[in-house]
C-alpha cells in the first residue's frame, strides 16, 4: 500500500504518540492553548536576527522585559546561541517557537531547553525522523514542559499595544515541511514584524487567501532568500521597509537566490544579510524602527 508524504507524517505522529505515552510522557501537548499576558515594563521591543549561518535563530525582547526565541540554529550552534543570549542578560525563555523539525531550526533546541528557565513552547504539530527532532522532545519532557501546538489566529502574547501572534499554519496537511512552519507576526504600537521561517509558496497563498493582515516593518524572508518563498504577492500584501535573510556565506543552495532579491529590490525594501552583516538588530518604541 503507498502513502502520501503527509499521510506517512500523520502515521509517524501516532506512533510517536503512543511511544511517548508508554515511555511516561504522555500529555507532553498542551491543548488548553492559553493566551499569556505581561505587563509593560521598558518601551523597547529588540528583535535580534542571529547569525547562525545557513539557519535560523530570532531573539525578540520585548517591553515587558518577556523574551521570545524562535529557533536556536543548527546542532552545532546550540553552544554560540546559548552564548549570545547570556550576553544580553537572558536567564528565562518566556516563549520558545520551534518553526518547523528541520535541523537548521531546532538543532540548537535541547541544548536551549537544557540551559534556561522555559515558560511555554510552541511548535507545529508535525513530527519528523530524526535524532534532532527526538533530542529536542527528550529535553522538553525532562523540564516537565508541555508543548502547545502553533496554528493559525493563537495568540501568545496580547496586551497594552503588544501582540504576538501566529499567522500559520494554516492547514495541517503539506507535502513539504517547510509549509507546517510557525510564522509569528509581532505587533508593537504601529510597527510590526514578521518571522516567516521557512514557509513557501502554498503556505503564503493561504494566508493571502484567508485575508490575514500582513503588513510589517521588518519581513523576516522565507526559507533563506529561496525561490520558493517571498512570492510577489506575497510581499506586495507585506509591503515591509526592511527584510532580513538569514543564510550562510556560499552556502551549497545558492541562497539567497537572484530571483528573491530582484522581488525585493523591485518593491524597494531595503535588504540585510547575516553572511554580510553577522548578527542583525532592530529596535521598536512602538512608533517606528530602527535597525541598531
Amino acid at each position: 500500500m503507498n502513502f502520501s508524504k503527509s499521510k506517512k507524517r500523520n502515521i509517524i505522529y501516532l506512533l510517536l504518540v503512543v511511544v511517548l505515552a508508554i515511555s511516561g510522557a504522555a500529555g507532553l501537548f498542551d491543548l488548553s492553548e492559553n493566551t499569556v499576558s505581561s505587563s509593560n515594563g521598558s518601551d523597547q521591543l529588540t528583535v535580534h536576527f542571529l547569525d547562525v549561518g545557513q539557519a535560523d535563530s530570532i531573539l525578540i525582547q520585548f517591553p515587558n522585559d518577556s523574551v521570545m526565541l524562535v529557533d536556536a540554529g543548527p546542532d552545532e550552534n546550540g553552544a554560540p546561541v546559548i552564548s549570545y543570549l547570556k550576553k544580553q542578560g537572558v536567564e528565562k525563555i518566556d516563549y520558545l517557537v520551534a518553526t518547523h523539525p528541520h535541523a537548521d531550526h531546532i538543532g540548537g533546541m535541547a541544548a536551549v531547553i537544557k540551559e534556561f528557565d522555559i515558560n511555554k513552547v510552541y511548535m507545529p504539530k508535525v513530527t519528523h525522523t530524526t535524532k534532532t527532532f527526538e533530542d529536542m522532545l527528550l529535553s522538553i519532557k525532562r523540564k516537565g514542559l508541555k508543548i502547545i501546538p502553533a496554528r493559525a489566529g493563537l495568540d501568545i502574547l496580547d496586551r497594552d499595544g503588544l501582540q504576538a501572534t501566529f499567522i500559520a499554519p494554516c492547514g495541517t496537511d503539506y507535502d513539504s515541511l517547510n509549509n507546517y512552519s510557525a510564522i509569528v507576526k509581532i505587533q508593537y504600537g504601529s510597527t510590526s514584524f514578521l518571522l516567516t521561517g521557512d514557509a513557501e509558496g502554498i503556505s503564503e497563498k493561504e494566508m493571502l487567501d484567508n485575508s490575514v493582515d500582513l503588513r510589517a516593518d521588518v519581513l523576516k524572508v522565507g526559507h533563506h532568500g529561496s525561490s520558493s518563498s517571498t512570492t510577489p504577492a506575497f510581499l506586495k500584501s507585506v509591503t515591509p521597509e526592511y527584510a532580513v535573510i538569514l543564510v550562510g556565506a556560499e552556502n551549497k543552495y545558492g541562497h539567497p537566490h537572484q530571483e528573491t532579491l530582484e522581488h525585493l529590490a523591485d518593491a524597494g525594501v531595503i535588504v540585510y544579510r547575516t553572511d554580510q552583516e553577522g548578527t542583525i538588530i532592530f529596535a521598536s518604541d512602538g512608533k517606528q524602527v530602527n535597525k541598531v
